[in-house]
């Protein structure tokens, strides 16, 4: 079951760690003629960290992609970030990264000292239009040839700040418990892989909204 972590010191000290790793791929990518920035989204960015027991933590990042250069072609833009970061991670005395559906996985870590609670960093890449954010999907098939690469649309991000706005600071609280609850809700359905932290974040946003700027009743 999904708890909040309590340890700031430790979450301070791990997501320095890898905000910096993310810090130097944006740097290399320009090497690539690739120009991004990097977004700290989910937990980390609103105190919201969570941990399912003893596992490790995983630190999202967003890569916003603001030129993608010469790769225009999803594949191709996505196997250049994969590269540069695998080289940046062999600088840092890190294994190569793993491709998943819609993130980029480093392996997990332990600080010799302090904390031994393992972490790892997902990288996600991203562009945002006026229908707000798209996330740089790999489905993969079991056939390379047959995989596809494609941006989806994330639902619900276009008006996300302003609800945030809204909500703070009088049913911030509301919001933690409503996005604990998903979590672990999805947990339980053993969807955890197919919803991502971001995702339950914009549900609980959305549903804590609706029932109390809005008015929404909800049975």
């Amino acid at each position: 079951m999904y708890e909040y972590v309590k340890d700031k010191e430790f979450l301070t000290r791990a997501y320095g760690y890898c905000a910096d790793i993310v810090n130097q791929l944006v740097q290399e990518l320009k090497n690539y003629d690739i120009y991004a920035r990097m977004n700290v989204v989910g937990s980390m960015k609103r105190n919201m960290v969570t941990q399912n027991a003893k596992q490790a933590i995983d630190f999202d990042f967003n890569l916003l992609i603001e030129n993608p250069g010469n790769y225009y072609r999803e594949r191709d833009l996505k196997e250049a970030i994969r590269k540069a970061f695998n080289e940046i991670l062999a600088r840092n005395g890190w294994g190569d990264c793993s491709d998943s559906r819609s993130v980029l996985t480093t392996e997990q870590r332990v600080f010799k000292t302090g904390n031994k609670t393992p972490f790892s960093i997902d990288v996600c890449i991203v562009k945002r239009d006026q229908l707000g954010l798209h996330r740089l999907v790999h489905r993969k098939t079991g056939w390379t040839s047959m995989d596809e690469w494609y941006w989806n649309l994330v639902p619900n991000t276009q008006n996300l700040h302003e609800r945030e706005v809204a909500l703070k600071p009088d049913y911030w609280l509301e919001v933690r418990e409503v996005y604990l609850d998903k979590k672990n809700m999805y947990l339980s359905r053993q969807q955890e892989d197919d919803h991502q932290s971001f995702n339950c974040y914009i549900e609980a946003v959305n549903e804590v909204y609706d029932r109390r700027i809005r008015g929404t009743v909800w049975l």
